[in-house]
């Protein structure tokens, strides 16, 4: 068996060799001190297997050494822990005369023989061990063999025919009147091991009991004597016949695993000034927070990274005196390998074309009359920019909530972002349970301060998430308290529109609105924001005013239709898509063609009263359209 020194000396291909020698699988993918560890295991394995044949080879002893061994176990409580010569050249004489005279004293009475005993071995023996002691030494060494093998031979004979009536019990009588001398002779010569003595007397009865009952030859009794008893033995032999079973059930020793940057985190990244960046998580509204995870400037440049980027990637603890988890290794970028990104073209550069892929807002579920009007009427494109133009309670937000649940069921490709800008908490919080989408908000309690950053954190996300070819939805709620904000944290420029707007402060929610495009050859950013108009605010009018003509789709709700509970409250006559031509079919657009040159001569009221009473009696809207004719428009 080698030791651990002699194996860490060797080189790798001693090691195999000596893994191969033991049967050792998979050795070549593991270390060196794994595999040390692991041959010293199947080694430790091996010998223990072997273990077991040792007690097997005492019991093929032949039977003269055995009858030796018992011999000198049976001396062992009478010397204790002096010479066992001395005892067995003066003392065996002296022992046999007291055996004689104690036989004949009490061989009738057995029990005035063992109270006798005790007193005439301590008044005799006292005296002669302390005298003989030295001299038996030097005359019982050269014929210790001899002397100690012919006192016990005639005892012998009779154990070894103990089966027989007679001779058991005058064997008997023997063994129970020795323990009783021996008992009484231990404490003068040795009162240290009194105790120690005592418990190895009273085991030789025991044993030679049941020799005697058993019929069992010398060799087995050899077996008890030397391992002092039958019970630690076995314990021993099922010990070791056990061990195998346990090398085997122990667990191999693993290949070293690297616990550093194990846990993966996904952040939207942005980049400060100084170079280096922070991931933003979206339960903080993409704000500064706890959960930040700190970039450097290095992985930064390498990767081509910029603000906006969703980066999924490993981190590790942070050091001593550091704040937050640094990122370790970068796996995704906005869904993309790292190879990916460098290569990809930025959003300005981007050619913008007309919505020609509609969403489909039925089906799956969906097939309310909110969105059967809108599908009909103002067709949503990927890449459409949307104005809902909406008085105060008119359901504008019912009516986004509608919209966003159809996209997100007829189109899981798609990524839905809800952006609520100086809403209402509780608005907030139905939005965020109602909506399958990412809600991002900023409450009107919060600073404009924090409505302008959120905002940029939302768009500069969904500009990179067009660039790797992906489509993006952003619902916006609303526009008009967006370009507020702007307004306040734009810098005086000397230049004042009616209303108190600032000339400059509309040019950044215009940017934003207008990113909405479709991007050849894949990616499309689609915008649906609400414009509020009717407010009695002179600078909301405004801002309407300078995002009318922006749009390529228009829907207009009507305060008049919500005032009767007649919910969609969509103006069909003022609601239109740009070149929704390429979202239909021809069939289709003749069709609406036709129905629209019959509802233009109708109120908003008696529009929708019209169209609500005709698609409830059809299950969808190419039923409508193929069912619609001359007689039943009049």
């Amino acid at each position: 068996m080698h030791k651990i020194f002699e194996l860490k000396e060797m080189d790798d291909e001693q090691l195999l060799g000596i893994a191969a020698e033991l049967g050792i699988k998979g050795a070549k993918k593991k270390d060196k001190d794994s595999l040390i560890y692991e041959i010293m295991d199947k080694e430790a394995v091996l010998d223990s297997q072997k273990a077991p044949e040792k007690p097997a080879k005492k019991r093929g002893r032949p039977r003269k050494n055995a009858s030796a061994s018992e011999q000198n176990i049976d001396s062992k409580p009478d010397t204790a822990k002096q010479d066992p010569t001395a005892e067995t050249a003066e003392s065996r004489p002296q022992k046999s005369q007291e055996d004689k005279s104690v036989k004949k004293r009490g061989r009738k009475p057995r029990a005035a023989s063992q109270e006798e005993a005790p007193a005439v071995s301590a008044e005799g023996q006292q005296t002669d061990t302390q005298t003989v002691q030295q001299e038996a030494v030097k005359e019982d060494k050269r014929n210790r063999k001899a002397k100690a093998q012919r006192p016990e031979s005639p005892e012998q004979k009779p154990e070894n025919q103990a089966n027989a009536g007679s001779q058991a019990e005058q064997q008997n009588s023997e063994a129970a009147t020795r323990p009783t001398e021996q008992q009484a002779e231990q404490p003068v010569q040795n009162p240290q091991q009194q105790i120690p003595a005592a418990k190895q007397q009273q085991m030789q009865p025991v044993q030679r009991d049941r020799r005697n009952q058993g019929g069992q030859q010398y060799g087995n009794g050899q077996q008890y004597n030397n391992n002092n008893g039958q019970a630690p033995h076995i314990q021993d032999r099922q010990y070791q016949q056990r061990l195998p079973i346990q090398y085997q059930q122990r667990p191999q020793p693993q290949p070293k695993i690297e616990f550093d940057g194990v846990i993966e985190a996904t952040g939207v990244l942005e980049i400060m000034p100084d170079g280096y960046g922070f991931l933003r998580s979206s339960d903080y509204n993409y704000l500064n927070s706890p959960d930040d995870i700190y970039v450097s400037q290095g992985q930064i440049k390498s990767n081509a990274l910029k603000t906006g980027d969703t980066v999924t990637g490993e981190i590790k603890p942070p050091k001593e005196g550091d704040k937050y988890f640094p990122l370790v290794r970068i796996k995704y970028i906005n869904g993309r390998t790292p190879d990916f990104i460098r290569d990809r073209v930025p959003f300005d550069f981007l050619t913008p074309l007309f919505p020609n892929e509609k969403f489909t807002l039925l089906g799956n579920g969906h097939n309310d009359l909110s969105c059967r009007v809108v599908d009909m009427f103002t067709p949503i494109g990927k890449g459409q920019r949307g104005l809902i133009v909406a008085q105060p309670k008119t359901g504008k937000t019912m009516l986004l909530k509608s919209i966003a649940n159809a996209i997100a069921d007829n189109h899981p490709e798609a990524y839905l972002i809800v952006l609520l800008i100086d809403e209402r908490p509780e608005e907030v919080t139905d939005m965020a349970r109602s909506v399958k989408a990412e809600v991002v908000a900023s409450t009107f309690d919060e600073p404009a301060e924090r409505h302008v950053k959120v905002a940029n954190m939302v768009l500069e996300k969904a500009k990179r998430m067009v660039e790797c070819g992906h489509d993006v939805v952003i619902f916006l709620d609303s526009i008009t308290r967006l370009a507020r904000a702007y307004n306040t944290v734009q810098p005086a420029s000397g230049k004042v529109l009616s209303g108190g707007v600032d000339a400059n402060a509309l040019h950044r929610p215009k940017r934003f609105f207008g990113a909405a495009r479709n991007i050849e050859n894949g990616g499309s950013l689609t915008i649906l924001a609400t414009a509020l108009t009717d407010t009695g605010s002179k600078m909301d009018d405004v801002i309407f005013e300078e995002f009318k003509g922006t749009g390529n789709m228009e829907l207009q709700l009507d305060r008049k239709l919500a005032n009767k509970r007649i919910f969609p409250a969509v103006d069909v006559t003022l609601s239109s898509t740009r070149r929704d031509d390429l979202l239909y079919t021809q069939e289709q657009s003749n069709r609406i063609w036709i129905l629209r040159n019959y509802l233009a001569d109708m109120t908003s009221v008696e529009a929708m009263e019209f169209l609500k009473d005709r698609i409830e009696k059809t299950a969808s809207n190419e039923e409508f359209l193929i069912t619609m004719n001359g007689d039943k428009l009049k």
